[in-house]
């Protein structure tokens, strides 16, 4: 079987790094806030080009934590509006929720499967107040035109870029286009930690300074209180570990890309949909993605010729129980997305021979299963 993700492999390339690691963090007697997450911060930071980095326990509490500084900062208030992609996973608007802020939901742009700029517009209200981007896939969404109605209607802009270290539009990389941005660290993800782990990137002082203090109870000084924060710190061991894989990440981007212009130049069938690609630079294909009206048949095809593949996501947030008051809604262009969506292995161990193997498989999908 052509495993999905294989993180057992992944991490076996950097082993002997990642022990080095480890030992040091042991054998410091420091696990919390310490030299490694210091490190790390600021190792990040420079990647992304931002001047702020802050460690989190995992990427749903950076983007939960970044709107709560903002209702600290005065910036939001309870009600107020967040226009976010009816397509994402759900993370994106559980932060929203949690927040007692309103989302909005706006439908993608099929193509790039990214939130529609003109859909952005014409969703504000004098409620809104954050638009709120998923760079889905690892696709940078439109950050041009989304700054650029952020900026005429004075709202803020908070990256969901879970799933984009790396990508880079207009020499400027995700986590460095909205007012802050944050980031998953799940073991999945291109920069993947070896348990959960996130951060929020920003490039505005105040706002990182009240993070820092909300991650670790409201507090910057031991037992001094300043806010009701709460426990999210990214830890000792998993900032080591994230050190180490950051220093790879280039080279397992580049993997990604090559594995995709092989899928995009290989894979010729007529029901099958392939990705859109606006930029070479702007992608990191954390996955990539194909639709296929007979997806079910299609994923099973897959798998008797020992091909793994995953759905991202087989439920649209405005279906899912947890927000049953949508469940009458309508947004047709994520249903049908997620109704289609199947993703195939793109992780920087696959083969050469493992790709042409699935190349194969999906060109070989028999008619009969369209009917």
């Amino acid at each position: 079987m052509i495993p999905f993700l294989d993180l057992k492999a992944i991490n076996a390339q950097y082993r002997d790094e990642l022990v080095v690691a480890a030992t040091r963090v042991i054998d410091s007697g420091w696990y919390i806030n310490g030299d490694e997450l210091e490190a790390f911060e600021k190792e990040f930071t420079n990647y992304c080009g931002a001047k702020h980095a802050i460690g989190v326990a995992n990427g749903l509490d950076a983007l939960i934590l970044t709107l709560r500084a903002w209702k600290e900062l005065g910036k939001l208030q309870k009600g107020n509006e967040v226009i976010v992609p009816s397509n994402t996973y759900i993370a994106s608007i559980l932060a929203i929720s949690a927040n007692d802020l309103t989302p909005i939901l706006v439908e993608p742009d099929l193509d790039t499967y990214n939130i529609d700029p003109k859909n952005i517009e014409s969703a504000i209200t004098k409620k809104t107040k954050v638009i709120l981007p998923v760079h889905l896939y690892g696709q940078l969404a439109d950050m041009p035109a989304i700054m650029d109605i952020a900026q005429r209607h004075n709202l803020l802009v908070l990256e969901d870029a879970a799933q984009a270290h790396g990508a880079i539009l207009e020499d400027r990389k995700a986590g460095n286009w909205g007012d802050a941005a944050g980031f998953s660290f799940y073991p999945g993800k291109n920069l993947g930690a070896l348990g959960d782990a996130g951060a929020v990137t920003t490039n505005d002082t105040e706002l990182a300074e009240t993070l820092r203090a909300l991650r670790n109870y409201g507090s910057y000084e031991k037992y001094r209180n300043i806010m009701q924060g709460i426990n999210s710190r990214l830890d000792e061991i998993q900032a080591a570990m994230l050190s180490v894989k950051l220093g790879h990440l280039e080279t397992e981007i580049a993997h990604r890309r090559e594995v995709a212009d092989l899928y995009l130049k290989g894979i010729n069938h007529p029901s099958i949909i392939l990705p859109t690609c606006k930029s070479r630079d702007a992608h990191v294909w954390h996955v990539f993605v194909i639709r296929c009206e007979k997806r079910e048949a299609l994923q099973k095809h897959l798998a008797n010729q020992g091909v793994q593949t995953l759905i991202h996501y087989p439920i649209p947030p405005h279906k899912q129980q947890a927000y049953k008051e949508w469940n009458d809604l309508s947004y047709p262009v994520s249903e049908m997305i997620h109704q289609q969506a199947l993703s195939l292995p793109i992780g920087p161990t696959i083969t050469e021979q493992e790709i042409a193997d699935v190349i194969k498989a999906l060109n070989n999908f028999d008619n009969k299963n369209l009917g």
